[in-house]
């Protein structure tokens, strides 16, 4: 059998790259390589359209072990299981500890608890912690940063009581002032130095963190992957240097700071992200001297993004937090929480919750996702990814670092300046539907109404007003899909439905390509469209229109028939209506000689066109 096996492979040499170069620009007809097949990532790197063997033989990644540093292909060895978690609002004590008893049969293994400020003191956490084994779930906790200590130091005291073994207590804290400073502009400098306090507190509990890096909440603000990777390195240091300043012991202080950070849609990348997180943070780490190589591991809980998540079409959010949960599970973070599908509309109910939970249940359950460890080691794709993700991530913290440390950096609005940039920029690609939105700026649920759904706007966890307390520079950021959502709900909040008519006429292709392009457009602003399968002259499908009371006639036909058809349709419509021609013909600039101003096509800003046809509608 064997000599059958030579004698095969023997009979094939293998090609060169250059040799599939050489193919594939015969294929390209004499189109340019690098603009129809190369990647231009938002990372700042580019993705050629293959790898070969001899790609990845120069890269270090590969040679990595599972639970051995620096820890790119994961902190276990033996599986791959994470925490499915779930967050609680544990404003009352009795509700949120009923919730966490019934989800607890529920898969969950892993409970977030959100308590006002106000709330923290031992008798709420008793109430709220009974018939819970903390040895048996993980356990964390987000409260007012000014209060974090205080709940530190009743969670030991509880723990103590009950006679929990130290080593067995499983979860964190989420105490991460400079949040605020990034986030909001609030001056959370003077609590800064309470860190060291919190970690005294709960040094004895060797797998219980107590500081967070949220990194998430650039993710939410639409920072592209790169950048929550390489602030996320800085922000982490930031605390490194506090608490080793401060005389906390270097395995100590990294063993106490956990990451919350987000996943987005980009399924390889995401990947690649977070193992290129944990090969950085063990860098990063290595460098204060631990006494333990495993102090080096990083703690990732990964949360599902808001950011391009959507109040219409708003199941499709399903689909983006399965792919964004696949991510994780396969990169092998410790936990994972899947945002509910109308977490931007509504207080999660239970249906949604119940979905969220089962998500990861079909990961594991279903899919064996927990089995594997790192999958996608090997992958000539992610490999790649993974180095080139920590290459262009470290030269964000080199710079920050140049900065005088995220803090700092943060306090000149380095940070949020580079964010708000990256959000207005890909607002303005989702704008010209550069970025898509599945449901919102391409292909939207025609005939869908908001039936009372509104965005929500986010709380601060202290209850306390912080409006008008910015010190500092803040990040500006709402979802990529608000501005279409806006646009769409004012429609609705206007009392009159615009009206779109097809008026398709000439060549069969052409009329049809374009008259489903035009729905699909005009739909993004709510507007009902009427499609057709074509009328023999202009005069019959205006009068069609008009009859249908049509507020917009869109022509659809060839470039070539529009000198033709334009014109005449749109003297013979006679200002009863708005005319549109779908696409840019050549005689463009002919059709607006005779008044003809709105042309609808592939290099038009949607967004912006849409809103000046509700201002010419008396839409505001």
């Amino acid at each position: 059998m064997s000599n059958c096996k030579e004698k095969l492979f023997s009979e094939f040499e293998a090609p060169t790259t250059q040799e599939w170069l050489d193919k594939i620009q015969v294929d390209l007809k004499g189109a340019d390589f690098n603009k129809r097949l190369v990647w231009r990532t938002n990372e700042g790197f580019d993705v050629p359209p293959f790898y070969r063997r001899e790609d990845v033989l120069k890269l270090n990644t590969p040679e990595s072990l599972p639970g051995e540093f620096p820890y790119v292909r994961g902190n276990k060895k033996n599986d791959n299981s994470w925490y499915i978690r779930q967050d609680i609002n544990a404003d009352d004590a009795n509700k949120a500890n009923e919730k966490a008893l019934d989800i607890l049969n529920r898969g969950i293994n892993s409970l977030g608890f959100k308590i006002p400020g106000d709330c923290v003191n031992a008798e709420f956490i008793g109430t709220l912690l009974n018939g819970i084994d903390c040895e048996a779930v993980e356990l964390n906790f987000n409260t007012c940063k000014r209060h974090t200590l205080e709940l530190a130091e009743i969670l030991s005291s509880y723990f103590d009581k009950k006679g929990y073994d130290k080593a067995k207590i499983n979860g964190s804290l989420d105490w991460d002032p400079i949040e605020k400073i990034v986030i909001k502009g609030h001056d959370t400098t003077p609590i800064l130095s309470v860190a060291p306090q919190i970690v005294e507190a709960m040094k004895d509990y060797p797998h219980f963190r107590c500081i967070s890096v949220n990194a998430i909440s650039l993710n939410n603000a639409g920072a592209y992957i790169v950048q929550e990777l390489g602030y996320a390195m800085a922000w982490g240091n930031e605390y490194m240097n506090m608490l080793t300043d401060a005389g906390i012991d270097a395995d100590l202080a990294a063993s106490k700071i956990t990451f919350n950070m987000g996943i987005s849609e980009n399924f390889f990348m995401e990947i690649a992200k977070f193992r290129a997180a944990r090969l950085l943070w063990a860098e990063i780490v290595k460098k204060y001297e631990p006494k333990a190589e495993t102090s080096c591991m990083m703690c990732v809980n990964a949360v599902t993004s808001k950011y391009n998540m959507t109040l219409f079409d708003s199941y499709v959010n399903l689909l983006r937090s399965q792919t964004e949960s696949m991510s994780a599970a396969l990169a092998g973070v410790h936990s994972i929480v899947v945002t509910p599908f109308d977490a931007v509309y509504e207080n999660p109910n239970d249906f949604s919750e119940r979905l969220a939970r089962n998500q990861q249940l079909l990961l594991k359950e279903e899919s064996h996702f927990d089995k594997v460890v790192d999958p996608a080691a090997g992958s000539y794709f992610v490999e790649e990814l993974t180095t080139s993700l920590s290459n262009e991530g470290w030269k964000i913290f080199l710079d920050v670092e140049e900065n005088g440390g995220y803090l700092e950096a943060a306090q000149k609005g380095i940070v949020q300046d580079d964010i708000n940039a990256t959000n207005a920029k890909r607002h303005d690609a989702a704008a010209k539907r550069k970025e898509f939105i599945l449901g919102t700026n391409q292909f939207p649920n025609f005939t869908e109404k908001s039936e009372g759904k509104k965005p929500l706007g986010c709380t601060c966890q202290c209850g306390n007003d912080h409006k008008h307390d910015t010190t500092f520079k803040a990040i500006q950021s709402t979802r990529l899909a608000a501005d279409f959502e806006n646009l769409r709900l004012k429609v609705e909040e206007s009392g009159k439905i615009p009206v779109a008519f097809m008026l398709t006429i000439g060549n069969l292709a052409m009329r049809q390509a374009r008259a489903q392009f035009s729905c699909n457009f005009l739909a993004c602003a709510g507007y009902k469209v009427v499609d057709n399968l074509g009328f023999s002259t202009i005069e019959e499908g205006v009068d069609e229109a008009l009859k249908s009371g049509a507020d917009i006639v869109v022509l659809c036909s060839s470039d070539d028939e529009y000198a033709e058809y334009a014109i005449p349709a749109f003297k013979y419509l006679d200002g009863r209506a708005m005319f549109v021609v779908a696409g840019a013909p050549a005689c463009m600039d002919d059709l607006k000689a005779a008044g003809i101003e709105n042309f609808i096509h592939v290099r038009c800003n949607v967004l912006e066109t849409l809103k000046e046809y509700n201002a010419k509608l008396g839409i505001k």
